[in-house]
């Protein structure tokens, strides 16, 4: 036994070396996929995440600003990015009433108002100030989705005003307060009072859908309030 062996020990050294290297090659083979696939994976990931977060969007600009018109704009942006994009504020613009800082959205319409236009407007609904701070800011369209909204002036303005009503809680259309009503998306003071003297004169509301009784309230303003009043 001892003479096969040191007869055949070079084959059986040979043979030993090269079951090593086979199994050597195997693991290096095997890691070097992994890892291959592993860094597919985080870049598939990476590029995902990075077409996500940078999605073209198309925002409509008017109003009171150098070049309106429809830009192209990045989902990150802000509405102050499409102002400056549109070449920015004329000489006659107001944003006391717009959220500048706003993130933009697609189809997103953005009017920039005129200081003859805003007060203009106050005068009519016999507001004198156009203080975005308080219940008085309001927005002259429906449809600008860059303006300050309701909830939005509340929640700065809830610290300094005990009147204010929370916009966590509904508003009840028959015992509520002027300053209270104000406190809903698209009620003003002018809609305010006209919804007070209506149920002075006609008795309180039967359901909320007789508030589009009230002159001036339409279906829009209707469906945004709906869910924060009660009876």
């Amino acid at each position: 036994m001892i003479k096969i062996l040191k007869y055949y020990w070079r084959y059986l050294f040979i043979f030993i070396s090269v079951v090593f290297i086979f199994i050597g090659t195997y693991f290096m083979f095997k890691d070097n996929t992994y890892n291959l696939e592993v860094e597919n994976k985080l870049a598939s990931n990476k590029e995902e995440k990075k077409n996500t977060s940078s999605k073209t969007i198309y925002v409509d600009v008017k109003g009171a600003v150098k070049n309106p018109g429809v830009y192209e704009l990045s989902n990150t942006s802000r509405v102050i990015d499409a102002i400056n994009l549109a070449g920015g504020l004329s000489d006659l613009a107001d944003t006391i009433n717009l959220n500048l800082s706003k993130k933009l959205s697609d189809e997103m319409i953005i009017i920039v108002y005129t200081k003859t236009e805003l007060s203009t407007y106050y005068k009519k609904n016999n507001n004198r100030n156009a203080v975005c701070a308080s219940l008085e800011c309001v927005c002259i369209d429906d449809y600008n989705d860059a303006c300050i909204s309701k909830e939005s002036s509340n929640k700065s303005n809830s610290k300094t005003d005990n009147t204010t009503k929370s916009t966590n809680s509904k508003v009840s259309i028959n015992t509520a307060s002027k300053e209270e009503l104000m406190s809903l998306s698209g009620i003003g003071e002018s809609k305010a009072e006209k919804i007070i003297t209506y149920r002075n004169d006609n008795g309180k509301f039967n359901s909320i859908e007789d508030l589009k009784k009230v002159s001036g309230i339409g279906d829009s303003i209707f469906e945004k309030i709906k869910d924060k009043i009660i009876l």
